[in-house]
């Protein structure tokens, strides 16, 4: 078997696969199909200060190659997340990261300083990238400035891992990736989904009811490869890549570029055992292809000269 270990800062984790955050929820929905602990670790479902209903509906649209969705952060609220979520996720053997939402950026910190105080999560991941909410989500990750003071705030809030989700919905993803790097962050996700848009021919309106949303699935996958190669070439720490993995061809891609982990998001909705499946798939491509250890491929891209 080979090492799939890898590192994202302090934390280690088993495996490189993680769950995109808003795709699995805590994860106790899926364990009638699926060992969690064979997963590098699950990113929670965004949590906030107070409960969010989340959008009107409808809020999904399937397209040709991907899916629309503009939720708009529902979720129960922090408090009831750590009365309700917190024990069945602090039972598992494998990472957890919550993802944290806010509508201001005191928002963010507070809801970390209450989850330290309840214990048992290896860290967070901040969200400042939702297309769909109107406070807070992209606004917050478009502008780097913004971008840093989350992140310096939430850093004095936790000694935990802290990795920030970037939109791709900017000029330049890179100089984001810096401002949040020099402001504390121990690791980039790369990226949250697209704004997008569907019509109904027939009623001739918008199939969501905020008119766009956020695409994700496979349609994607190479404005995320794109992103991560250009992030990789301007921080020094980890970063988790997400958008549009299918397979384990995809994430071998993601590695090969230079991410070190990689969040499944989309797939889990058509196969539930995905995570899994992927974590035994990479090990099965590594056997193949004599590699003792899945370091051998991270960041290894090959530029044409």
């Amino acid at each position: 078997m080979a090492d799939l270990r890898v590192s994202l800062g302090k934390i280690t984790l088993t495996n490189p696969i993680l769950t995109a955050s808003g795709t699995f929820g805590t994860g106790e929905e899926f364990t009638p199909f699926l060992n969690l602990d064979r997963l590098g670790g699950i990113v929670t479902k965004a949590v906030t200060l107070e409960a969010r209903s989340g959008n009107a509906h409808p809020r999904i649209a399937e397209t040709p190659a991907g899916m629309l969705n503009s939720i708009g952060l529902a979720n129960v609220g922090v408090e009831a997340f750590i009365r309700e979520k917190l024990p069945f996720l602090n039972a598992l053997k494998c990472r957890v990261f919550v993802n944290v939402a806010g509508k201001t950026i005191d928002e963010f910190a507070e809801v970390i300083r209450r989850i330290e105080s309840a214990g048992g999560v290896d860290g967070y991941e901040l969200n400042v990238s939702c297309p769909n909410v109107k406070e807070g989500g992209m606004a917050f990750g478009a502008n780097p400035e913004m971008t840093a003071q989350i992140t310096e705030k939430t850093r004095r809030a936790t000694d935990k891992f802290i990795t920030v989700k970037l939109t791709p919905n900017v000029t330049s993803i890179a100089e984001i990736a810096v401002a949040a790097e020099q402001s504390g962050a121990d690791a980039l996700t790369v990226i949250n989904t697209l704004v997008g848009m569907a019509v109904d021919i027939h009623s001739r309106k918008p199939k969501l009811a905020t008119i766009t949303g956020g695409l994700s699935g496979p349609a994607i996958k190479p404005v995320a490869l794109a992103k991560v190669f250009q992030v990789v070439r301007v921080v020094k720490i980890p970063v988790i890549a997400s958008g549009g993995v299918m397979n384990v061809d995809d994430v071998v891609e993601f590695l090969i570029t230079g991410a070190t982990a990689v969040q499944i998001g989309t797939a889990n909705f058509i196969n539930p055992k995905i995570c899994e499946q992927l974590a035994d798939e990479l090990n099965e491509f590594c056997r193949l292809n004599q590699i003792d250890s899945i370091q051998e491929i991270i960041g290894t891209l090959k530029l044409n000269k």
